[in-house]
């Protein structure tokens, strides 16, 4: 075969798994010959449409079979799978596909109104619905007064059904784009993430190498895949071993026990939330949890009450560290270190190379805190478009610069101490404050404003704005959160907000969050 990136993996595991089950939906069961066949299709049908090397198409939906079609049947034409947070507003949805130039949206039927708003203006002219999928139980919805969108409207079905079954070689090389992920922005919009084919493969084997994946396995999908590290951690390496993905669209804690027990399940992944709402569930006490082997956890530590529920039922989390950029694997923490290195970050994992960084460019010495950086084949070659980005994203000798600050113990194990870009990561969510606040800052009596994380006994930490009005001005809290309705994801717009006198500034005039955050005032 000439194309070695993803699209060739179903192709590939075709005559290995054939008959075995692929993917779980609900009641649906999809064997890995369907899953090819299907994938197959797909292209063909993507291509007669116009659809080619390097192109793009997007994704807005939930967890669902056909998120992974489209991914796959992308990979198999070369063209650039770009999934869409479902969590985001129409304006948010539209810059980022205008940014990436995607010409074909495939989208949930229950989503069709924010398709729709999210696509007009943009370069998409085709929109295929994906109508069985409904993850709140709703009927396909309608955009309504929608100018300037898409000409054409076709269903999912319809469109695989069209396609040839013939396969498909195009040449594809681990150098080529698979997929373009946003991360949110620090100066108020966000990048795409370019992840190449061998950016994937090559996470792929470091989780599979970390976290003894096998073809026995069968990972519960209770994250969304728009997300990397549900789609790279969890989903992508149990297809590449021959395993079993069960895929659900949304995350309730009942429901993710009872599934366990139902398909035994050998592996799920989440943040601590996620774990928490488990052991707090009135089934978690009884659920039959003894096929479960891999526990991973992202986003930050697990705190101790949850490690030790969990290890009252003889489970152990894998915590990691990662982002978007390397695909999104950097560190992992194996479940047997998870007490003696508790709040650890982890080692590098395998195929990885990661370092502390001085402030003049050297590498740290252990306990002292610098900038994590990582090199590795995971490691993405560039954002979409914003060659600036990444010209001020690598060090000399190729290294990443994660923005983080950390530091390595004398055992080569990472702690991260602080996010040099303040981010926030709430419910495994995350927020830049910048890109909140240039939203708040649209009200007319807003005179500056910053936004902090603070912390939250559900969700780890929510964000908070602290206010400054102008002279004379009034506005108040309830006021401001209606302005952000629409403008942002909900899960972006502050929980609280404080209104203050004064600013405390450094003398370049730049806010003092650090000083903010000491405040009694501001925090809860």
């Amino acid at each position: 075969m000439e194309n070695f990136g993803i699209g060739s993996w179903l192709q590939r595991r075709r005559p290995k798994s054939g008959s075995k089950t692929a993917l779980i939906s609900g009641d649906r069961e999809v064997s890995y010959e369907q899953f090819a066949d299907r994938t197959v299709r797909l292209a063909n049908a993507l291509r007669a449409r116009g659809v080619a090397k390097g192109d793009r198409v997007a994704y807005l939906g939930e967890n669902h079979p056909s998120f992974l079609e489209t991914l796959f049947a992308c990979g198999t034409l070369g063209a650039i799978f770009v999934p869409l947070n479902t969590r985001l507003a129409p304006p948010e949805i539209q810059f980022q596909l205008q940014d990436c130039g995607a010409g074909t949206l495939v989208h949930a039927g229950s989503l069709g109104d924010l398709a729709a708003r999210g696509a007009a203006g943009t370069a998409v002219a085709t929109l295929v619905v994906v109508a069985d999928v409904a993850g709140d139980g709703s009927s396909p919805a309608v955009a309504t007064g929608v100018t300037g969108g898409p000409t054409a409207v076709e269903d999912f079905e319809d469109l695989v059904a069209s396609g040839s079954d013939q396969p498909l070689d195009e040449p594809v090389t681990l150098d080529d784009g698979a997929m373009i992920l946003y991360t949110s922005g620090t100066t108020g919009r966000p990048k795409g993430a370019l992840l190449t084919h061998g950016n994937v493969t090559w996470n792929c084997f470091n989780v599979i190498v970390d976290f003894d994946f096998s073809s026995q396995d069968v990972a519960l999908m209770i994250s969304p895949m728009f997300h990397v590290a549900s789609l790279d951690m969890g989903v992508l390496p149990t297809l590449l071993k021959g395993g079993t993905v069960v895929l659900e669209p949304k995350f309730d804690a009942g429901r993710t026990l009872e599934l366990i027990e139902r398909h035994r399940a050998t592996t799920i992944s989440g943040v601590p939330t996620t774990y928490q709402m488990l052991a707090e569930h009135p089934a978690w006490a009884t659920a039959d949890l003894s096929s479960l082997n891999k526990l991973t956890c992202g986003g930050s530590a697990v705190p101790m009450r949850v490690l030790e529920a969990y290890e009252a039922r003889g489970l152990r989390f894998s915590n990691g560290y990662g982002m978007t950029e390397t695909a999104p694997g950097a560190t992992t923490l194996p479940a047997a270190r998870s007490r003696d290195k508790a709040g650890s970050a982890g080692l590098p994992q395998f195929f990885t190379d990661v370092r502390i960084a001085a402030f003049d460019g050297s590498t740290a010495a252990p306990g002292t805190v610098g900038e994590i950086q990582i090199k590795g084949p995971n490691v993405i070659p560039e954002y979409w478009n914003r060659a600036d980005a990444t010209a001020e994203s690598y060090a000399e000798g190729g290294w990443f610069k994660s923005g983080d600050m950390g530091y390595k113990d004398d055992d080569g194990f990472v702690f991260v101490s602080d996010r040099i870009k303040d981010m926030i990561i709430s419910g495994g969510e995350n927020i830049y404050p910048a890109e909140v606040e240039q939203a708040i800052t649209e009200l007319d009596a807003v005179g500056s404003v910053a936004v902090i994380g603070v912390p939250d006994e559900k969700w780890g930490e929510v964000p908070r704005a602290v206010v400054l009005l102008r002279e004379g001005a009034q506005l108040t809290e309830e006021q401001l959160r209606r302005h952000l309705e629409g403008r942002l994801a909900r899960y972006k717009i502050p929980k609280s907000v404080v209104f203050v006198d004064e600013m405390p500034r450094t003398a370049s005039g730049k806010i003092r969050k650090a000083d903010l955050r000491k405040l009694s005032s501001i925090q809860p």
